[in-house]
């Protein structure tokens, strides 16, 4: 699920645009800031102007583009956090293809993912481990809940349904049918979030959940401030090791019970 939150997060700063007459445009006011990853997140959103529709009447500007992300800026070994920013949700317009696929799974399905954004320096800060997930999952097994998990990183978990999806976009339409979503701050984190799925998030201590998480989210944090430091390190680690595989479960007996009841 790599390298999605960024442009996540961007919808959610354009969220409620097109209400007012307005698209939103990401770059510096001369020339718009897409990525690789922006035609899909952004497919269908009615909210944000695309290329070649920049320059219309009803476009707003906002200067978020890489090196300026509004959450963090460079500290030289680190990215120095924005406690001041308060991401809103932000959303996926999905065609009816993409909802009628996921709608193969059954609602009540608990997502577990281990797997972080390995091609980053910095992922290692960010690796709850794969055996601590292994054993939530163990547990949520024996309790009768199904468990998924995502075919797209390495770490795979024994004895869980994994699942292939064409896309980033259809894996978030199954999330949309989920009971929770069990992983780290990432992009699957952010995604979870813009289709209203509840999670439990394990931050550690690289990244504070004021810059990039959700209320609606239980967000597990330890040594703060979080560090930013680019390259792994001990810090980080100790900070994960603090938050235990009970501790995560707890949270997730809990969210899964509120939804049964709901």
């Amino acid at each position: 699920m790599a390298g999605y939150g960024d442009d996540l997060i961007a919808t959610g700063l354009a969220r409620g645009a097109r209400a007012r007459g307005k698209r939103i445009a990401f770059g510096d006011g001369s020339r718009l800031a897409w990525y690789a990853r922006s035609p899909m997140i952004f497919r269908n959103n009615p909210n944000i102007a695309t290329p070649g529709s920049e320059f219309c009447g009803d476009v707003e500007w906002i200067d978020y583009r890489k090196g300026r992300r509004i959450y963090n800026q460079d500290g030289g070994d680190r990215w120095i956090w924005n406690y001041d920013f308060e991401p809103k949700p932000g959303e996926l317009y999905f065609d009816s293809h993409e909802l009628a696929w996921a709608e193969r799974f059954e609602r009540g399905f608990v997502v577990v993912e281990p797997n972080v954004e390995w091609n980053k320096v910095s992922a290692r800060n960010k690796d709850w481990g794969r055996w601590k997930y292994q054993r939530v999952a163990n547990h949520l097994i024996a309790r009768k809940v199904r468990v998924v998990q995502f075919d797209v990183g390495p770490a795979k978990l024994d004895g869980v349904e994994i699942i292939k999806t064409p896309d980033f976009r259809y894996s978030m339409a199954v999330v949309k049918r989920a009971s929770l979503v069990i992983t780290s701050e990432g992009g699957l984190h952010h995604g979870a979030a813009a289709v209203g799925a509840k999670a439990v998030v394990i931050f550690g201590g690289w990244i504070p959940p004021e810059a990039t998480g959700y209320s609606i989210h239980v967000n597990l944090t330890a040594l703060g401030p979080a560090c930013g430091i680019y390259k792994p390190c001990d810090h980080c680690r100790r900070a994960m090791d603090l938050i235990t595989v009970d501790e995560v479960i707890s949270h997730a007996e809990r969210l899964i019970q509120e939804e049964v009841c709901a």
